[in-house]
């Protein structure tokens, strides 16, 4: 099993410490705040805990505070209701006696339905296309900036294959329209709440920077200051987070410091699997101008 696996796992795997109640904890990296999909993620799995024979529909969450990664967070489940077709669950994360994170979860039991309909998948390169190997025969992979070349490293519990590159050297895109495959490192147990939990976890990687597309930036530049609002996502179809995903995003918006930002997932077949939509603080840096000399 490798390690990625096993961190993500673990990052998911929650220690019951009371009923409704559950303790999680954030791996040891060097960011100075916890990741949201962790937190979208932990959340999740404490909602499954409480709910039997029915999976995930939706999703609605919203970051109150950032979440800080040196101490465990506490997940509290409110059971709002458990009705025939769905249930509701409200969970409040909770570091040094105060909300960080709030989300509500309803599931839904499968039933036949008369519709059945679904956008259709754009047409971008294979993940196959997109590996290391591939990108390195390209003259512009030697001068990759390091967070995009991490993106292929082994170590990371989520694969990164992103597919217009040439955003990262300040190319535009004009109609905002961008496109990443994902899934999980390493294959995961067949526990259809758990991949629902795992691509939670995803979902919140690089959505934001749909909303820089247009303008040739990503939010890894320095002089961008950017942090998730909300949340949401629905399920729509059955999927294994360990499979290639493609994740095509765009932002219809973007004004007075806000982005909102859109996600659409499908499976390598084209069977769209999830719907994803953030709304973001987006601020740049204002240096303060040179102090005159005496």
């Amino acid at each position: 099993m490798s390690k990625s696996l096993i961190d993500l796992i673990s990052i998911l795997d929650l220690e019951p410490i009371e009923v409704n109640m559950f303790r999680g904890k954030s791996p040891k990296t060097s960011w100075q705040r916890v990741f949201g999909g962790q937190v979208i993620g932990q959340a999740m799995v404490a909602a499954c805990r409480t709910v039997e024979g029915r999976l995930p529909h939706s999703l609605h969450c919203y970051f109150i505070l950032p979440g800080d990664p040196q101490i465990p967070i506490i997940y509290e489940v409110e059971r709002l209701r458990d009705g025939k077709s769905y249930s509701t669950r409200r969970v409040t994360a909770i570091q040094h006696g105060q909300a960080i994170f709030s989300i509500m979860v309803s599931f839904h039991v499968e039933e036949p339905s008369d519709f059945d309909h679904q956008d259709r998948m754009p047409d971008v390169p294979p993940p196959e296309k997109l590996t290391a190997e591939e990108m390195a025969k390209q003259p512009m992979f030697r001068d990759m900036p390091e967070f995009v070349r991490r993106y292929y490293e082994s170590d990371r519990p989520i694969e990164l294959r992103p597919v217009e590159l040439g955003r990262y050297f300040g190319q535009k895109i004009e109609d905002g329209r961008i496109h990443v495959w994902i899934r999980t490192a390493a294959k995961l147990p067949d526990d259809p709440a758990l991949h629902m939990c795992a691509l939670a976890y995803a979902s919140d990687f690089s959505l934001l920077d749909a909303a820089m597309a247009r303008y040739g930036r990503t939010l890894f530049d320095r002089r961008m200051m950017a942090a998730s609002l909300d949340h949401a996502m629905w399920f729509h179809r059955p999927f294994r987070a360990d499979e290639w995903l493609l994740y095509a995003q765009d932002s219809p918006s973007a004004r007075d410091g806000r982005g909102l930002t859109r996600g659409t997932i499908f499976t390598q077949d084209g069977t769209l699997v999830a719907s994803v939509a953030q709304e973001g603080s987006l601020r740049e840096r204002r240096l303060a101008p040179p102090q005159a000399s005496a």
